[in-house]
């Protein structure tokens, strides 16, 4: 008797090749059908031996501005995007083989991805997939950034809280349960964002190098939004934020029923929360 949903993977490939936001070096990335227990796994079929990084939070190399994912002298960076699309669509196992030191950054959102995957389909497959209920709340902090866990139920919902001191975005929250629909119109389509101030200093430390207004959206204290397109929503800053949430607690390796309500989300603080759950989840086995 099967107790949870099958594990599922690609019908058919998903191509899609581009700039870099970090490196500004031109990226290709191929995300295949796998195997039922072959998880999630970054193939560097440009170096050598084709190293393989496999998406999980033991291979986490950096996560300044982005999601590195690394081991001896491989490493991809900017993962976050892709790893959401998965997560939200049921994804579970795909060889994604990529050309370059990070995936394409596209238009700044997971937008071509989740077009491209659900255009591809998705497929079941004779494995259950591995789920993590948390069945007691958890919390972390450093700062004003917090992160808490609770049980729930019926799979992962998101609760994000951003509070910038910039008059178009200020605080914005935003809270969803996490499905296939759900991440379709109120996340894929929310681009990454940086500020007009701090771009120098971001690519005076070998960042956003391959960064624009085609990928980017960027706020001016004086001008507002430089983009002549303007915001898809007002609120897209804290939606691109659960975004990368959503990638980032892929890193987990499994399907999480979990309440996630996080203040000031970043990178680092999310992984900690992800490796609080591995450790959580130890205890209990």
């Amino acid at each position: 008797m099967r107790l949870n949903p099958p594990q599922q993977t690609l019908n058919a490939p998903v191509v899609a090749e581009g700039v870099g936001l970090h490196t500004g070096v031109w990226c290709k990335a191929r995300a295949l059908p796998a195997p039922a227990h072959h998880g999630v796994r970054f193939v560097r079929v440009d170096l050598p031996g084709a190293p393989e990084l496999p998406a999980a939070v033991s291979h986490v190399r950096s996560t300044v501005l982005a999601t590195t994912l690394g081991e001896g002298e491989a490493s991809v960076s900017t993962v976050e995007h892709l790893l959401a699309t998965l997560y939200a669509l049921g994804v579970d196992n795909a060889r994604i083989e990529v050309e370059g030191p990070e995936l394409p950054v596209l238009d700044g959102s997971a937008g071509v991805w989740t077009e491209r995957v659900l255009a591809a389909g998705v497929v079941p497959q004779d494995a259950e997939v591995a789920v993590l209920r948390l069945t007691r709340p958890l919390s972390l902090s450093d700062g004003d950034r917090q992160v808490i866990l609770r049980p729930c139920e019926d799979g992962l919902r998101l609760q994000v809280t951003v509070n910038f001191d910039h008059p178009t975005i200020g605080e914005q929250r935003v809270q969803l349960a996490v499905s296939p629909e759900s991440f379709l119109a109120e996340l894929a389509w929310a681009r990454t964002f940086g500020f007009l101030e701090e771009v120098e200093r971001i690519r005076a430390a070998g960042l956003a190098r391959g960064g624009s207004l085609e990928n980017a959206v960027v706020f001016c204290r004086e001008r507002g939004v430089l983009n002549p397109e303007g915001l898809r929503a007002a609120d897209e800053p804290v939606r691109h934020k659960a975004l990368d949430l959503l990638g980032d607690l892929s890193l987990l390796g499994a399907r999480l029923y979990a309440e996630v309500e996080v203040r000031r989300p970043g990178h680092g603080m999310t992984l900690q929360a992800v490796r609080a759950l591995l450790n959580e989840a130890a205890t209990r086995s």
